[in-house]
């Protein structure tokens, strides 16, 4: 995929012939084709032309297939606890019962009486474990009977307990003046825009945003989902604090800069918060601008993404409909091979969650209006069911290791002192716990104290890996930090280096890329000017060309890790990799450094 992603940053590429976008209903993954309620008369175990089938259930992830579950016995109910049990850690508080369906996928159906008594059952299992159930929905089938059957779909959410709530991160893209801030207004404070930008005012950092209506930084908004899937936000007068209580998932929407002036802050925003998904939106009366750029950047970097095509009550519909065409062109292809998903309806919306979790290839695409209002719940359906990229096996074996905190961003609290802010890679990090801090310009790792921990803006005492946080240092000297620092164990021996190869694939450039250019160089929260010093086996690369490249820190040692994601840039030139190698500086050549406020004991 890398070295076709350069089509989508500098050159144009041809639309692939043939094959219409698949549509809402047709996925197999959630089991579309078993929709219709026209008969077919297909029989029990044959596959027929639009066979009653979904894929067999698997023994990992958080979907489990139940045929009936009508008054068990009560060593039977024990059983099903447990399994709904794992299945809500596999899905780390979230799974989906299919119930009506058979092991092997058969989509077999029940009828009024037995779904009410099985929906019963398992209201039972979760009030057994915690949890809430929530129906998506409910579809008839064609099965060898005369009296209707049905098969549902079930939601079962576990209510949170020590604010383990899930946590998705969102990052948001999308070209200049298409409708990010506005649209992250309307889904945070739960009150529509007047068409004049006011939904987006809360979200605005500084004053000149707020008098250009451009973002410029940074921000974060949270949107909540409560155990039964209603939206917890800001309406209602709550505070922060509130919706982090009452929900038991939430959204951390990650506002970037549309703005091509402003594009170092877009690309630091996906490289250090690691997002889990990104939002692309799109203005359906502007087209699509840079739009080919943010969704070149989203690939580059391997972020699964779906699109929101705004703004449709400013424009008909036939020019809607071709912006909608114009994306679905562009995705399909050669170097993006992605297969749209049109989401009309609240099972489209359920079908796009589960199927764009399932396979990377499916990109759903959302019409709204932040205006009007129109199509905006089908937009929280889908965010409500979105499931975790990682199970719970991934999660553990991250925080068996040793801790590693991501700085990304610096603040000084009044009575507080010294704040960071970053993503936590693996480990745990505790209140009271001791840290060091690196690299600094020499080299040098620095200790310090966590004193407190704040995660989306409430008290927390347990950061765990994956999770995003602001840690306050106390009396820690603020100038000593820089964004692109880590903290780490001090049992950890951490690689920084000067120098280090990657594999690269020249994406863009306008003659040649060659020995002595300079380049800034975007890895994990890492940003910093380095310059080429070798390019194995070639003089110069032209767009498109693959190299191994030796790149030199200009300022400062950095902590790299081989097989991080590369991307660099300068001007129109652009390219992406990985770390292959590293030139390292062991940390016993410069020491580790304790700080006491101001003062500095060398040891």
């Amino acid at each position: 995929m890398d070295s076709r992603v350069s089509e989508l940053f500098g050159g144009c590429c041809r639309p692939v012939g043939g094959g219409g976008a698949l549509r809402g209903r047709g996925g197999a993954g959630a089991g579309g084709g078993s929709r219709g309620k026209k008969k077919s008369g297909r029989n029990r175990g044959g596959k027929a032309n639009n066979p009653p089938y979904l894929p067999p259930e698997a023994e990992d992830g958080n979907i489990e297939y139940k045929l009936k579950l009508v008054n068990p016995s009560q060593y039977r109910f024990e059983h099903l606890v447990t399994q709904m049990k794992w299945r809500l850690q596999e899905g780390r508080g979230e799974a989906v019962y299919q119930i009506g369906v058979e092991d092997n996928g058969l989509l077999v159906g029940l009828s009024e009486e037995e779904m009410r008594a099985s929906l019963k059952t398992l209201r039972r299992m979760a009030e057994k474990v915690g949890a809430d159930i929530t129906i998506l929905r409910e579809r008839e089938v064609d099965y060898d009977s005369d009296v209707p059957r049905k098969i549902t779909e079930v939601l079962v959410r576990k209510v949170p307990d020590n604010q383990q709530f899930l946590d998705l991160r969102v990052a948001v893209l999308g070209n200049v003046d298409s409708g990010k801030s506005t649209l992250l207004g309307v889904l945070t404070q739960g009150e529509l825009d007047n068409g004049r930008g006011r939904a987006r005012l809360n979200l605005f950092r500084h004053l000149h945003e707020i008098q250009s209506g451009r973002t410029s930084s940074i921000s974060f908004e949270i949107l909540g989902f409560n155990s039964k899937g209603e939206v917890v936000n800001y309406s209602d007068s709550r505070t922060a604090e509130e919706i982090c209580e009452s929900s038991s998932k939430m959204i951390t929407f990650i506002d970037l800069a549309g703005h091509h002036k402003y594009l170092k802050t877009t690309i630091f925003g996906l490289t250090s918060y690691c997002p889990d998904f990104a939002m692309l939106v799109v203005s359906a009366n502007t087209g699509i601008g840079t739009t080919r750029e943010h969704l070149g950047l989203a690939m580059a970097l391997k972020v699964p993404f779906f699109i929101v095509v705004s703004k449709v009550d400013l424009c008909s519909k036939a020019t809607g409909e071709r912006t909608v065409k114009q994306l679905e062109r562009i995705l399909k292809q050669p170097g993006c091979n992605k297969l749209p998903l049109l989401v009309n309806s609240d099972d489209d919306a359920v079908t796009a969650a589960q199927q764009f979790a399932q396979s990377p290839n499916i990109t759903p695409i959302f019409t709204l209006s932040s205006v009007s209002g129109e199509n905006l719940d089908l937009l929280k359906v889908f965010l409500n069911i979105l499931p975790p990229l990682t199970n719970s096996k991934e999660q553990e074996e991250l925080m068996q290791q040793l801790t590693e905190f991501q700085v990304d961003e610096i603040y000084t609290v009044p009575e507080v002192g010294t704040v960071v802010g970053g993503t936590l890679s693996s480990g745990i990090c505790r209140e009271g716990e001791s840290l060091v801090v690196g690299p600094t310009d020499d080299g040098k790792f620095l200790q310090l104290k966590v004193c407190s921990i704040q995660r989306n803006r409430s008290a927390c005492r347990v950061l765990r890996a994956g999770q995003a946080a602001t840690l306050a240092l106390g009396p820690f000297d603020r100038s000593l930090l820089r964004k692109g620092m880590v903290m780490v164990s001090p049992e950890m021996n951490p690689t920084i280096c000067s120098v280090f190869e990657a594999e690269i694939v020249l994406l863009f450039h306008a003659t040649t890329f060659r020995k002595g250019f300079q380049v800034t160089v975007h890895v994990g929260n890492v940003r910093q000017t380095a310059i080429v010093e070798k390019i194995h086996g070639k003089d110069k690369l032209r767009t498109g060309e693959k190299a191994v490249v030796r790149f030199r820190f200009i300022k400062h040692p950095e902590y790299l890790k081989i097989g991080a994601k590369l991307l660099f840039r300068e001007g129109v030139t652009k390219g992406i990799g990985h770390v292959t190698d590293l030139q390292a500086i062991t940390t016993e050549e410069n020491g580790v450094e304790e700080t006491l406020g101001n003062g500095r004991l060398t040891f």
